[in-house]
């Protein structure tokens, strides 16, 4: 079936079918009425690559994640694809595994299929694969920062207000010990995480010991590394934030192997707010960076490039809110009683 047997069906040429599903305005209300009404009763599907060449648009946005294996990344995934749909675009995904060769392969199909912009979603990136998109005047949009460029759009995250509330919730549970596991601190986000971390330590007036401050890779096993490490070096501080959420899951685990109580023993936050973390045990105080949110601002950036909505008064910079999610896993330092009081000892 093409669209000969929509244009018979519904007694309108094969221009106005086509014109009538690339969506021109000037077509009749009535004639579209009856492709669209044709097609419905058809079942005909129309091809996106035959459209493209009528209309010189793919309708196509690249997504490029860090690993397809952390459950941030498949939720982020779901949210762009939904938005993208939502308005008539699809998405073509790769998946970096942090793999320098990989992202170019991922970077050469993208290209190879003219998509019309690509969301960055991999928290660092290799510098030639940006020119390379920059050169074709692909627009991009990346978390946190990007090169400077008239088709570059950064999303900011508000690293800052999340872990601030983190740091201030546990200050007033009366913790003052405080540990902190980060990401790989060649990215850009790995740094503001642990800089929004410090800055709200100073704010209640504690200094942290240098080796409660280690670095991680956002990864259950380099969770379990880290925390593995704080327990042999034979101190452990009362709470421990970590960069992300498997990084927090992969400590919990191994404080259960060493016997140790979540929070009783040690208090525990990590961030992003993943599905998973509300099921672990026990389920875990978190700092929600919302997927949703994220990609929709990757989209809505990208699209407003795409069509030139920009100069109707879009933003350059699109801002995605944190905020804390008090679980669990978190509570009064050890040591102390429900009032954050020092237990008396029985002589």
């Amino acid at each position: 079936m093409d669209i000969r047997d929509v244009a018979q069906h519904a007694k309108v040429s094969i221009a106005t079918v086509s014109r009538t599903i690339n969506g021109v305005p000037t077509v009749d209300k009535e004639l579209a009425r009856r492709v669209w009404a044709a097609i419905e009763e058809l079942n005909y599907f129309p091809n996106t690559q035959a459209r493209a060449l009528v209309s010189g648009r793919t309708r196509l946005f690249g997504l490029l994640v860090s690993e397809i294996t952390n459950p941030f990344f498949p939720e982020l995934i779901q949210g762009f694809e939904e938005v993208a749909v939502e308005n008539g675009y699809e998405i073509l995904i790769g998946s970096t595994n942090y793999d320098p060769e990989r992202m170019s392969l991922c970077v050469r199909r993208m290209i190879e299929r003219s998509v019309e912009g690509v969301a960055v979603m991999t928290f660092g990136v290799e510098q030639p694969l940006l020119e390379e998109l920059a050169s074709r005047r692909v627009p991009m949009v990346f978390v946190d920062a990007g090169p400077p460029g008239e088709l570059v759009r950064p999303l900011l995250v508000d690293y800052r207000k999340g872990i601030h509330e983190g740091v201030q919730h546990l200050a007033v549970l009366g913790h003052r010990e405080f540990g902190y596991i980060s990401g790989p601190l060649r990215h850009r986000s790995s740094q503001l995480r642990k800089a929004a971390f410090l800055e709200a330590l100073e704010t209640i007036g504690v200094t942290p010991r240098k080796d409660w401050i280690v670095e991680g890779d956002h990864t259950l096993e380099g969770g379990m590394q880290c925390m593995d490490a704080m327990l042999a070096a034979g101190s452990l501080p009362t709470a421990l934030l970590c960069s992300n959420d498997m990084t927090a899951i992969g400590a919990l685990r191994v404080l259960n192997k060493a016997g140790l109580r979540v929070p009783e023993d040690v208090s525990l936050i990590g961030f992003d707010d993943i599905h998973l973390a509300e099921f672990v045990n026990p389920p875990l105080t978190t700092v929600r960076m919302s997927r949703n949110d994220l990609a929709r601002a990757a989209f809505n950036a990208l699209r407003s490039i795409a069509e030139g909505q920009e100069l109707s008064g879009q933003p350059r910079t699109w801002r995605v809110p944190t905020a804390l999610t008090v679980r669990q896993s978190t509570g009064y330092p050890r040591g102390t009683d429900a009032v954050g009081k020092k237990k008396r000892v029985k002589k």
